[in-house]
């Protein structure tokens, strides 16, 4: 389906009198409105190619319908997000679920709907069909050494894939671990998984980025081989100034201060992106902002301080993107939402009067520094988020047009009720 400019234009029309009354009002508020709202216009997230169809859990999977079935109608999903929130301009892949049969013709379909390509997401934690060995017991950390080949060749071949169509950056997230205790030796397991990153880093081009996800648990239970930040850094340090640590705000046990994780690896130069999302046990994969919005802005507002301290750019020099999993949700409705939770997040982080922030840290005055904090969060910055979208030619209510217009009642036109997302 493709919304036709005029269709959103139209749309703002009805409702603009209401949003520039709301804008009107901010901009009295805010001294530098229009500079926030040029950062916010900037600000990119990536959607990733495996969360435009329903996920599951465990024990079921229930497809919503109108499910893309390929990688050209994954792009036209996305690129129907990006035109209505002009927000989400970067896909990223996965592979092999995603694996273009024709790089030309899907860098044309990416300018096509005004996306790019963000980091090249690898795929060790399960076997596929025509695989020769087994990453049941493991895969980088794996005891026999034709595993741990078989694991680095398809992460060289992800970055094939990747220069191919203009992204520049892996994702390793490794499910390696064990499930109970003396099923292996931890040192062995780091080392041989160390030594099996640094044959993949050495194969980046000079102007890519590696980034080592980490998780706590999951699938495996009693120990994971990457298992918080602090072995992603180490790995990162060991490997080279190409490699970063990457933070899913999912893959840490209950209240951790992830807010301090992000502030030290900015501090280090070595904090090289986000998957978003939001959790209220573990790795829930809920829609960001749906549960814990405060801890979203405080995540932001160390993000902002960090960046500006190193002199980086809020928009390119770290990796944005959601990963979330819409058990119950209509995919693309989830998705507009984390997105506007994050930009809300991150316009709040803005507004934080930072020099009075120092002073009050100073002055140890700890009230004086939460009502700073507080009156950022507070402050109702969706006019501002829905004027970034206005001008930049998104709708000011990116659900609520998706929902006028039927979006999922003409994808199960086009494609059917009894579609399944490569991938799920």
């Amino acid at each position: 389906m493709i919304i036709e400019q005029y269709r959103i234009d139209e749309y703002n029309h009805i409702n603009n009198k209401e949003h520039q009354r709301k804008a009107e009002f901010l901009r009295s508020e805010i001294a530098n409105f229009d500079e926030l709202v040029q950062k916010l216009i900037a600000f990119q997230i990536a959607i990733p190619s495996w969360a435009l169809g329903t996920g599951g859990t465990r024990f079921a999977r229930f497809s919503g319908g109108g499910e893309p079935r390929n990688l050209e109608e994954k792009m036209a999903d996305i690129g129907l997000l990006h035109k209505l929130n002009q927000s989400s301009g970067a896909i990223s892949l996965h592979i092999p679920w995603d694996i273009p049969e024709d790089y030309a013709a899907i860098r044309q379909l990416a300018a096509q709907y005004g996306l790019t390509f963000d980091a090249m997401n690898s795929n060790t934690f399960q076997d596929q069909p025509d695989q020769a060995l087994s990453y049941k017991f493991g895969s980088m950390q794996h005891v026999d050494k034709a595993v741990r080949k078989q694991a680095v060749d398809h992460n060289i071949d992800v970055i094939r894939h990747g220069v191919e169509l203009g992204s520049k950056s892996l994702t390793v997230w490794l499910s390696d671990g064990s499930c109970f205790p003396g099923q292996l030796n931890f040192r062995n397991a780091f080392q041989r998984t160390l030594e099996s990153l640094e044959e993949v880093y050495a194969a980046l081009p000079s102007d890519w980025k590696m980034f080592v996800e980490y998780k706590a648990f999951e699938p495996n239970f009693y120990s994971t081989t990457v298992g918080d930040w602090g072995q992603s850094y180490l790995y990162a340090s060991k490997l080279g100034p190409q490699a970063y640590t990457l933070v899913d705000l999912g893959h840490h046990l209950p209240n951790a201060n992830i807010e301090q994780i992000v502030s030290l690896l900015l501090m280090e130069g070595k904090l090289g992106g986000f998957h978003f999302n939001d959790s209220k046990y573990g790795d829930d994969d809920l829609t960001a902002g749906s549960l814990k919005p405060y801890q979203l802005f405080l995540i932001f507002s160390e993000l902002v301080d960090g960046m500006d301290d190193r002199r980086m750019n809020h928009a390119s020099d770290l990796g944005w993107m959601i990963d979330a999993s819409h058990n119950v949700k209509d995919p693309l409705e989830d998705l507009l939402q984390s997105v506007e939770a994050i930009m809300i997040a991150y316009a709040q982080a803005l507004l934080v009067d930072r020099a009075a922030l120092a002073a009050a840290q100073e002055k140890n005055d700890v009230a004086g520094a939460q009502e700073i904090l507080q009156q950022a969060f507070r402050t109702d910055v969706r006019p501002l988020v829905a004027e970034a979208r206005l001008r930049s030619g998104g709708a000011l209510s990116p659900l609520g047009l998706y929902r006028a217009l039927g979006v999922r009642d003409e994808l199960i036109k086009e494609r059917g009720l009894k579609t399944v997302a490569t991938g799920l």
